[in-house]
């Protein structure tokens, strides 16, 4: 359930009763070490308190370094991680778990995701996750890149349904059908590449961006939050970093939102969960 869209505090409420926020700073792709600490440090000191990271990142050890090194109360800071496609199955998440811990330096974690849906191993990996989450060692356990198909098979033998289904999800891949289906069962639905990695260049987004004197990246993430989306764009720049997290003192109309939405190609940037080879 989405609150007040008034600053990047701004959470929604997890079915289990988790706040969690509704914008935060992705890591894909940002070197362990300086450059990922320096990204983090940014965010937080631009009022982001949410961190997404996942071990197939491999940065989580200079994601915990950044957070260790802050002053802000570890309870303000909402952590994601993902267990990686080669570490699912029952006994290798428990141990994946634990190395992502110790690398992340937490007690606790808020938030663990499936990466992607291995064929014959999601079920079991679930199964770790629902013990890690009973255990008490995770605030909030779901999954990633999960079609309908997918949620529905793990339904089938779960105790507990998703609390996320985050996903690659942009203007030209609206997912109307998973978004609709993740809001039904209560389960927050997070778009991952929500800037499509760059490829702002429409002009929908460009007139937008002059009406509301905003960026079209701001244009798309405002989009996000009044969708209901919860949103991790990723840069390593301070200035993007700090743009990106600005766009809580506008409203796009909803003839505008109609509009961004109406740019959908069902074209994905990323692979596609049935058809993935890692």
């Amino acid at each position: 359930m989405f609150g007040n869209l008034s600053s990047l505090t701004s959470t929604t409420t997890l079915h289990n009763g988790v706040k969690m926020p509704v914008l935060g700073i992705g890591v894909w792709r940002v070197d362990d070490g300086a450059e990922v600490e320096a990204t983090i440090r940014y965010a937080l000191e631009a009022g982001y308190r949410s961190i997404d990271t996942a071990a197939g990142y491999n940065n989580e050890d200079g994601v915990g370094n950044a957070i260790k090194n802050t002053n802000i109360p570890r309870e303000e800071i909402f952590v994601t991680t993902k267990v990686w496609n080669a570490h699912q199955g029952y006994d290798s998440t428990l141990q994946a778990f634990e190395d992502s811990m110790r690398k992340l330096k937490l007690d606790y974690l808020d938030l663990y995701l499936i990466h992607w849906p291995v064929k014959g191993k999601y079920k079991d990996t679930w199964k770790a996750m629902e013990k890690l989450y009973k255990d008490g060692r995770i605030r909030a356990i779901g999954v990633c890149n999960f079609h309908i198909h997918h949620l529905e098979d793990l339904k089938e033998s779960a105790e507990l349904v998703p609390m996320v289904n985050q996903v690659e999800c942009h203007p030209l891949l609206t997912q109307v059908e998973l978004r609709e289906y993740c809001k039904k069962n209560n389960i927050q639905f997070e778009a991952w590449s929500p800037l499509m990695q760059g490829n702002l260049d429409i002009p929908i987004l460009k007139q937008l961006a002059k009406k509301y004197k905003k960026s079209p990246a701001q244009i798309v993430l405002r989009w996000d939050l009044q969708s209901e989306i919860v949103t991790i764009p990723k840069s390593v720049h301070s200035n993007r970093i700090i743009e990106n997290g600005n766009v809580f003192d506008f409203e796009l109309s909803s003839e505008d939102m109609d509009a961004i939405s109406s740019l959908n190609q069902n074209k994905r940037f990323g692979a596609n969960p049935d058809n993935f080879n890692f």
